[in-house]
């Protein structure tokens, strides 16, 4: 039973460890129970060495339908055109991709010490430009 309750394509991005958190867990789930979906799982990766690939397959594993991390980027400051923007976040949402959910956490780290450096610098300068301000109004009185 367990063995038809994944398609070959799942069980392959499976392999790939692209699919989503929740359906990994699946998976795996069904993998303990089952010895034909072990061995369905056995023939599929040994074909796939073998050079059987189709063209599904290759979109995933090329991720053909992943945005790029300058588009992730877009994504979060909003700067995509409205469908893109939608898009990407049916990607992200609907679809679960694990790649470029990494992705974009990765950028909104990146985005909140960029953020962090900058607030650290302007009070820098503030507190350097208040100190001179200080001293050139004594100097006026």
């Amino acid at each position: 039973m367990a063995d038809s309750l994944f398609t070959d394509q799942e069980l392959l991005a499976y392999l790939d460890e692209s699919l989503s958190v929740e359906l990994m867990s699946q998976v795996e789930t069904a993998l303990r129970q089952s010895d034909s979906l072990r061995v369905r799982l056995a023939q599929l990766s040994q074909q796939r060495d073998h050079g059987a690939h189709s063209v599904g397959e290759i979109w995933r594993r090329n991720r053909l339908s992943c945005p790029s991390r300058s588009q992730l980027g877009g994504y979060l400051l909003e700067t995509l055109p409205p469908d893109y923007q939608s898009y990407v976040e049916f990607h992200l949402n609907q679809t679960g991709c694990r790649y470029c959910g990494a992705n974009l956490e990765d950028l909104k780290s990146s985005m909140s010490a960029a953020t962090a450096e900058t607030e650290r610098r302007r009070q820098k300068y503030f507190q350097s430009s208040a100190g001179y301000l200080s001293a050139k109004s004594e100097d006026k009185s």
